[in-house]
C-alpha cells in the first residue's frame, strides 16, 4: 500500500472543498464557522498526513477529521438553558419537528448521531462501511441509526402531507 504524497492530499482537498464546506455548514449553520471548520480540518489533515498509510482510506480519514472538528465546535458553542418546570410539556418527549416542513430541517431535528449518518450517506454519498469508519461505530450500529432516522423522516413527511 503506497503512502499518500502531500500533492495527492492537497489535490484531493482542493477538488472536494465545496463538499467539505457543505457538510460543515449542515452541522454548524453558519458560513464563517463552516469555513473555519474546513480550514481547521485541512490543517489537521496536513499535520497528520504521515498517519495515513493507505491512499484508499483518504476519503473516510478526512471526513472523520471534519466531522470531529464540527462536533467540537458544536460542543464549544452549546449553552445550558434552564427552563422553569411549568414550561415543560408533560406530553411527548419525542424529538421536536422543525416548524418548517422541509426535509433538510427534519434531518436537523434528528438526534445528532443519527443526523450525522443520514448526512454522510445521502449528502456525501459515503458507503455504510465508510460511515462506520468516519463515526467510529460498528457497521451494525450505523445501519440501525440510518434506518431509525429514515423511518422517523418518513413518518414525519407522511404526517406533513395529511
Amino acid at each position: 500500500m503506497p503512502h499518500i504524497t502531500q500533492s495527492e492530499l492537497t489535490a484531493y482537498l482542493v477538488e472536494n472543498q465545496e463538499r467539505f464546506y457543505r457538510l460543515a455548514y449542515s452541522y454548524l449553520h453558519d458560513r464563517e464557522e463552516a469555513l473555519d471548520a474546513v480550514q481547521t480540518a485541512v490543517c489537521k489533515a496536513l499535520e497528520k498526513q504521515d498517519g495515513l498509510k493507505n491512499a484508499d482510506a483518504m476519503r473516510t480519514w478526512f471526513y472523520r477529521i471534519l466531522v470531529n472538528v464540527c462536533t467540537d465546535q458544536l460542543r464549544r458553542r452549546k449553552r445550558v438553558v434552564l427552563v422553569p418546570q411549568e414550561a415543560l410539556d408533560t406530553g411527548s418527549y419525542e424529538d421536536p419537528l422543525p416548524a418548517d416542513g422541509t426535509l433538510a430541517q427534519r434531518v436537523e431535528g434528528l438526534p445528532p448521531e443519527v443526523a450525522t449518518i443520514v448526512k454522510l450517506r445521502f449528502y456525501e454519498e459515503l458507503s455504510l462501511k465508510e460511515i462506520s469508519t468516519v463515526v467510529n461505530c460498528p457497521l451494525s450500529t450505523v445501519k440501525t441509526r440510518l434506518y431509525t432516522g429514515l423511518k422517523k423522516l418518513r413518518v414525519a413527511m407522511e404526517g406533513a402531507q395529511e
